[in-house]
């Protein structure tokens, strides 16, 4: 029996005569960390995006738990959850609220209990009353990540979760991210335009370039196979070819 938690096959995604995607196919296993890398227009949002369920592929599949996404995305989705630096929240309400409602959403049992958890692990005590129109990006952005862990979920989809926050919060999310892996087994998604996060988090990457795969591995298998010193000289070679 295959341990992957997900299995991507040949995932293909068409805009008109516009190939995004073009026949991927990956998997990844419980409790695994798998970034995914590539230059802007590379295709990591739209296959982000029909992972999600949020865009119907052209061809392919996606399978969740064993579950095939089109036909049983109710039941994938409340068991997986994503988070962005490029997301917001309603911003009449104030970050408990929020989180609140989403607790209330999925159906979690002892909701305030896990708000206040979560806003201790990401240090939200200070503007947890505060509306969230008045929050800074990186305030927002840890919001959205305290949305995405309120749920616990068994897949997490992270899109430049580190992007707007400073160095020391960075660090400290990087950690809560390793420490719930280990604890609960959670796979993890990750996308990220910082080299050394990628480096630093992945356990395996796949790069994408004008929508297919042309490297897989782990950071130091890519690094070698390309000949460079690290994952970001990959990356603008990889980058400067298209």
């Amino acid at each position: 029996m295959s341990s992957a938690v997900v299995e991507v096959r040949h995932l293909t995604k068409r805009f008109g005569e516009f190939t995004a995607v073009d026949g991927i196919s990956f998997d990844i296993r419980r409790g695994e960390i798998l970034g995914l890398l590539g230059p802007n227009g590379a295709g990591k949002t739209t296959t982000l995006q029909m992972m999600l369920g949020l865009v119907t592929p052209t061809s392919g599949s996606i399978h969740m738990f064993g579950l095939d996404l089109q036909r049983h995305r109710g039941a994938i989705l409340q068991q997986v959850n994503f988070s962005s630096t490029y997301m917001s929240m309603p911003y009449a309400l104030t970050v408990e609220e929020n989180l609140s409602i989403i607790g209330r959403l999925y159906g979690l049992s002892d909701i305030p209990r896990r708000i206040d958890d979560m806003v201790k692990k990401l240090e939200m005590a200070e503007w947890r009353h505060t509306l969230t129109r008045k929050l800074s990006s990186g305030q927002m952005t840890r919001l959205t990540l305290a949305k995405a862990l309120l749920t616990e979920p068994k897949i997490l989809f992270l899109d430049e979760p580190t992007a707007s926050l400073d160095p020391d919060i960075a660090n400290k999310i990087r950690t809560i991210l390793l420490e719930e892996r280990r604890a609960s087994g959670l796979s993890i998604l990750y996308t990220s335009h910082n080299m050394r996060e990628m480096e630093t988090m992945s356990d395996r990457i796949i790069f994408l370039q004008r929508g297919k795969i042309v490297a897989e591995g782990t950071a130091q298998d890519i690094v070698a196979r390309f000949g460079q010193e690290d994952l970001e000289d990959v990356f603008l070679k990889l980058a400067r070819e298209q």
